[in-house]
């Protein structure tokens, strides 16, 4: 008899592809294309109405935000190629000359109706409608499949919510955060003992790389904050995307500030030669300083892409407290470093450097610090939002008061 724990298995895989927002978006595109090609073989009087699979393929994103705004965008950029199609097929027909016109008119009309990444769609669409014989009935035809391919992209999207990328983009910030960390515990050991300027260089390097790289986190974190605008399945968005950007903003400060540190280790190391770049004890602190801060970044992380309270609790908990133990330890430093600079004052530039540094990274993590970046943050987003929706924000204000009016109203009267 086989054993039921091999059946638990596949079960788990089979839990965690469904949960996968990649297979749930794969499964979505398919299932939106190839609706709309079934509406499309009743309403469209082409054969092969592949338009309208076509365009749900594209409104159909990775998000219901960028979903609603490129189906529209996209609607747009079609019937405007198809508008310009069709003047020039009434007034030039197509020739040589006619096709570099029509281009560049299209392409002139993309910018002013706003379609924005869509501009090329606008002369894609009237370079097709153009050079078919029955302009009229194509160009309608046309029109019809992009309008059957936005309408099911985005009722797709209405019925079946699209993913939330938040678990994965806090995948990421995290990925940084361990990155950084085995970054520092690796200058750390170089900065305890002799370090060969070419070691010290390959850190740098590596530093670069690294602040390179904070770009692709980036991406996936600009993914999470439109995946849970307009969602459904998403409770407090804002929140979730203003403490993710404010948490990659921080690591990117000490993403930058690491970098410093290991270009000033590499200028110690250029001028100590085969010498040790700090004396012992001075080295071993400072390795012990790096070790600590490396621990409290990846803690960072943890706290910054916690969901849950209890977990963001015990994750700012223990960020404090690791916080504490490497502002003691740079306190120690900082004593050590002036007793240092006062027997050899040659490289006090390099050290205070070094003790600065540090000490910006564990004042970016500070949680006081968080928390006050956190709220301007928030009432900067909030504001941008009043802006750009003032009437509507009046007329929910409005009708709140006058709730809570007739509620106290109808208190008074019992």
């Amino acid at each position: 008899m086989r054993d039921p724990r091999q059946w638990r298995l596949p079960r788990e895989r089979l839990t965690r592809l469904r949960r996968d927002p990649v297979v749930v978006q794969t499964l979505r595109s398919a299932a939106a294309a190839t609706l709309a090609y079934v509406i499309a073989l009743h309403l469209s009087p082409e054969k092969a109405p592949l338009t309208a699979p076509l365009t749900a393929l594209l409104v159909v994103q990775v998000t219901l935000y960028a979903t609603l705004t490129n189906g529209v965008r996209r609607v747009n950029s079609v019937v405007a190629g198809v508008l310009v199609a069709i003047a020039f097929s009434l007034l030039v027909g197509l020739t040589w000359w006619s096709l570099g016109l029509l281009i560049i008119a299209s392409l002139g009309v993309g910018h002013l109706v706003r379609v924005d990444e869509y501009v090329p769609e606008v002369a894609i669409s009237a370079m097709l409608v153009l050079g078919v014989t029955t302009v009229g009935d194509t160009a309608w035809a046309r029109v019809l499949e992009t309008l059957i391919g936005a309408v099911v992209g985005l009722g797709c999207n209405l019925l079946l919510a699209p993913p939330v990328w938040v678990d994965e983009a806090g995948e990421s910030v995290e990925d940084l955060a361990r990155r950084l960390r085995q970054l520092m515990l690796r200058m750390g050991e170089q900065a305890a003992g002799p370090t060969p300027v070419d070691r010290a260089a390959a850190r740098l390097h590596e530093a670069r790389r690294l602040d390179h790289d904070i770009a692709g986190v980036d991406a996936a974190l600009r993914q999470a904050e439109d995946s849970v605008r307009f969602n459904p399945r998403v409770r407090e968005g804002l929140l979730h995307r203003v403490v993710l950007r404010t948490g990659l903003d921080t690591l990117e400060i000490c993403t930058v500030v690491l970098r410093v540190i290991a270009r000033t280790l590499t200028d110690l190391a250029k001028e100590r030669e085969s010498e040790p770049l700090f004396a012992p004890e001075v080295g071993a602190v400072l390795e012990r300083l790096l070790a600590e801060v490396a621990d409290a970044t990846v803690s960072f992380a943890v706290l910054v892409t916690a969901h849950v309270s209890e977990n963001a609790e015990s994750a700012e908990e223990r960020l404090t407290a690791e916080l504490r133990r490497a502002a003691t330890t740079r306190d120690k430093l900082a004593g050590l470093l002036l007793e240092e600079v006062r027997r050899d004052p040659g490289q006090w530039q390099l050290h205070g450097a070094v003790l600065a540094e540090v000490n910006r990274i564990i004042d970016e993590m500070d949680t006081e610090h968080r928390t006050r970046r956190l709220l301007e943050e928030l009432d900067r987003v909030s504001a941008e939002q009043r802006e750009r929706m003032p009437r509507l924000l009046t007329r929910i204000g409005d009708g709140m008061r006058v709730g809570r009016g007739r509620l106290a109203a109808a208190r008074r009267s019992r």
